[in-house]
């Protein structure tokens, strides 16, 4: 079966690791959660692949995200429409960027439009909780495959899909439950110890908080695959699972940003018996 690629460009998205994903799976599981979703490069590849059997629990603090997500699952067709009418250009970007729409159909088109042509897909937003990254300068002839996002809503099915922060989405998973969990890769001693995430902060407190749930998810005898920071601070908080290195390309940067390998760290309960 073709694995089903993200439609979003996203910042620290997992699509690199998808070629790894299945050396690190339970044997069986049943329901997925996924707490920092993201672009969900690892949610639409496990579902199209037939590892995601039963429920999905999709959770993101970016509420125009988890929006979305939840227009293209109910509402494609009208999505659609609206994305039919939009260009790639500089005019266009930056009036589209400017309104704000309460109708969420809407608001959904316009994170998509912003997404497919802002520069390098980032989403940032200023004090206010505006977007605002410059435009990418693409020069897109087609902005979209409309089939690819009929193939998203597809995927979609049998997910619940909200804005629940991670702790409280980690209370809910249970005994042979998975949990794929990309967290911001916040470190202690490096940025006063926290990073932005969306629209809030992730702190090295937030992380410490993630450490300690993974160990009631083993506790549970819940599934759990952590990726993070190859960093020590990391490493002597993680105290459950495996801990293992991996290395990959970055690709996220600006023009002529150099591309460098380094290491991320898994951390897995899971007993791979394959």
């Amino acid at each position: 079966m073709t694995k089903t690629k993200p439609f979003l460009r996203w910042a620290g998205g997992k699509n690199w690791f998808t070629k790894y994903i299945e050396e690190f799976l339970p044997n069986e599981f049943n329901n997925y959660y996924e707490p920092f979703l993201g672009g969900g490069s690892i949610f639409f590849y496990l579902k199209s692949k037939g590892f995601i059997k039963n429920k999905s629990y999709l959770s993101d603090t970016n509420s125009e995200l988890i929006n979305t997500y939840r227009v293209i699952k109910s509402n494609t067709d009208d999505l659609i429409k609206l994305l039919k009418k939009q260009r790639d250009n500089e005019y266009q970007y930056y009036l589209i960027r400017s309104q704000n729409f309460d109708n969420p159909i809407e608001q959904a088109a316009k994170f998509i439009y912003l997404n497919k042509t802002s520069f390098n897909g980032i989403y940032r937003v200023n004090k206010d909780g505006k977007y605002n990254v410059p435009y990418g300068k693409r020069n897109l002839k087609n902005l979209y495959d409309f089939d690819h996002f009929y193939e998203i809503s597809k995927m979609l099915e049998k997910t619940y899909l909200s804005t629940t922060d991670f702790k409280n989405r980690c209370k809910q998973i249970d005994i042979n439950d998975f949990v794929f969990i990309d967290p911001p890769y916040t470190v202690a001693h490096e940025n006063n110890g926290f990073v932005q995430y969306n629209q809030s902060i992730f702190t090295w407190k937030n992380q410490v908080q993630l450490s300690k749930i993974a160990q009631v998810l083993d506790y549970k005898n819940a599934h759990f695959l952590i990726t993070n920071a190859y960093h020590q601070s990391i490493k002597d908080i993680y105290i459950n699972g495996k801990q293992i290195p991996i290395s990959r390309s970055s690709t996220i940067g600006g023009l002529g940003a150099k591309r460098t390998k380094y290491k991320e760290l898994l951390i897995t309960n899971i007993k791979n018996e394959n």
